[in-house]
Formats: C-alpha cells, sequence, structure tokens
C-alpha cells in the first residue's frame, strides 16, 4: 500500500503493519515509526499540501527528527517488521531528482526517448503532479540527500537482518522514465550498501514473492526454475559489473583499441512468459513515436527537449 501521507499521523507503517499490511511503497510513514520527540512532523504553519513544492520540499525534512541507526528503538522496529513479514518496496528512483534536480532534468535518455507530451508533463507547474520545481534550492536537495542517507541505512539494515526489499519505479513523473527509472533503482540499492547480487534478488525472487504470497500460492515467475514462466532479459555485458549496461542508453566505456569512449549494452532481448521480444526494435518504436510527435508540434524530428 500507498500510505497516504496525510494519513501517516494517524497510521504509521508499523501500526498498518501491526494491522494486517503486508508491504508498504515508497516511505510514507517509515520515518513516523521511528519520531523521537514527536508524533507528527512539524509542518511550517503556513504549509499548504496541495502546493506540491511545500509536500515534496517539507517531507525530506525529517531526516534529523528519528531515533539514530543502531538505536534501540530503530533495531526494534526492524524486528517487528521481521516477525510481521513485513516487505518494503521503497521506489527510490521517483524522488531521487529532489537531490539533483539538474542531473535528472538532463538524463541521456530524454531527447530521444521522453514524448514531448510527457516532457510538459514533467515541467514546472502547479497543475500536474510531481512538477513542483516553483524554486526548488540548494537548501531542498541537501534536505534530501541527507534523507537518502538515512533512508538507504535503513534498508539495509532491514535487508542484512533478512527482510525483504524489492524494486519498483512509479515512473511517469519527476523526470523519470518508464523503463530507465527501474534500472536507476538497481543503482540506488547499490548505491544503500546492497550487494549486485542482492539487487538481483530485489529484483526478481522477492519482488515475485510480494506479488503471490498475498495470494498463498507459490510464485510463478522470479527465479530460473523449471515449471516457471520464462521472463528473462538478455544483455551482451555483466551488469553486476555495471547496471548501467541495463539502460536503453547503454553505458559509456572507453574503448582500449581506438581510445574513444562508447556505448555498450541495452537489453537486447527481453522474454516475457516465454514470448521474446528484440528490445532493440522496442526502444527504436519509442524513438520514432517521439519523431513523430515532435514533427507534429512543428519541431525538427531530432530537436532537444526545451529545459528552460
Amino acid at each position: 500500500a500507498h500510505l497516504g501521507q496525510m494519513g501517516v499521523g494517524r497510521m504509521n507503517a508499523i501500526e498498518s503493519a501491526r494491522l494486517g499490511l503486508g508491504a508498504m511503497t515508497h516511505f510514507y510513514g517509515l520515518f513516523e515509526s521511528l519520531y523521537k520527540d514527536a508524533s507528527i512532523q512539524p509542518w511550517p504553519v503556513d504549509f499548504n499540501y496541495q502546493n506540491e513544492q511545500h509536500r515534496f520540499g517539507q517531507v525530506a525534512r525529517q531526516w534529523n527528527m528519528i531515533h539514530p541507526r543502531g538505536s534501540e528503538p530503530w533495531n526494534a522496529l526492524i524486528k517487528e517488521f521481521l516477525s510481521l513479514n513485513f516487505i518494503i518496496d521503497p521506489t527510490m528512483t521517483i524522488y531521487h531528482a529532489g537531490t539533483n534536480v539538474m542531473a535528472a532534468r538532463n538524463a541521456d535518455w530524454h531527447d530521444t526517448y521522453t514524448l514531448p507530451s510527457m516532457w510538459d508533463f514533467y515541467t514546472p507547474s502547479r497543475e500536474a503532479h510531481g512538477s513542483y520545481w516553483f524554486d526548488w534550492t540548494t537548501a531542498d536537495e541537501v534536505a534530501w540527500t541527507k534523507f537518502y542517507q538515512v533512508w538507504m541505512s535503513f534498508l539495509n539494515d532491514y535487508k542484512n537482518a533478512g527482510g525483504r526489499v524489492t524494486t519498483g519505479s512509479d515512473a511517469g513523473f519527476i523526470y523519470k522514465l518508464y523503463g530507465f527509472g527501474l534500472i536507476e533503482e538497481l543503482e540506488l540499492l547499490q548505491h544503500a550498501g546492497f550487494h549486485p547480487l542482492e539487487v538481483v534478488r530485489a529484483a526478481t525472487l522477492h519482488g515475485a514473492e510480494a506479488i503471490f504470497e498475498p495470494k498463498g500460492i507459490p510464485i510463478e515467475y522470479g527465479i530460473v526454475r523449471p515449471g516457471l514462466l520464462a521472463d528473462l532479459i538478455i544483455v551482451d555485458q555483466n551488469p553486476l559489473q555495471n547496471f548501467k549496461v541495463l539502460y536503453g542508453t547503454g553505458a559509456v566505456r572507453l574503448n582500449e583499441q581506438t581510445g574513444k569512449p562508447e556505448r555498450v549494452g541495452g537489453v537486447r532481448y527481453t522474454i516475457k512468459d516465454g514470448i521474446v521480444y528484440d528490445a532493440k526494435q522496442l526502444l527504436a518504436d519509442v524513438a520514432e513515436m517521439v519523431r513523430k510527435q515532435k514533427v507534429a508540434r512543428g519541431m525538427a524530428p531530432n530537436a532537444p527537449l526545451v529545459r528552460y
């Protein structure tokens, strides 16, 4: 469940888990479960939830309100989550632009694979959800960076204690594009301290368990095993060495023979339920959709998106 931000003062993550919630997405209610000297975040008195810069700018300022890492309440929360078989799906990628909005706005893939209509939705606006860069400041980015440091520490400690953390992206908002956002989530779990193999397990087996356990049936995919559906990606590089090779745009690497940089990787084939898809062709289809929409809008087919 996505615990609504307006309700976490009445029902935080651990209270929800005690009532039977099996998994939480994002972070709403997690920090509130660890408050040290408060029970509700002390929002500014002029706070307006409908002003999304207020909403997303202030939420990160919980990072120093909680019991510290390794404290008795921190460890007790992990222990109770474990006893409840609780699963956390953090979707760190969807908020990560808050730490460096310029980097998110200028990601390698936007000009080729982001539809102009999608770009319109990302652009600062008081009408579109997640487009809250009205006056995003260094202080906002510092708060989000501190928030991520604490959040990642909890996720890594929970994983190390035996807890399950899964992967998701919530793409389509906040400069995060479908497909690309999920790969960034893999990278962010590695940033949090997960070994690449632990990241892969989070993205495969643990994700499948989160889906099938509530149904009371065995997993049907999520691991390579006889009798399960074949859900595989095939890439000509080693993602454990560098998750960036899974991006549609690949990874930049110096060619030692030519002395020049080149792009390597990108998923070659996607196998879903045993059906093989040409991932490179699918990517080219998306690029063509973007080119057509640019032309329809009177833009040059390869024109860059307007960054402001």
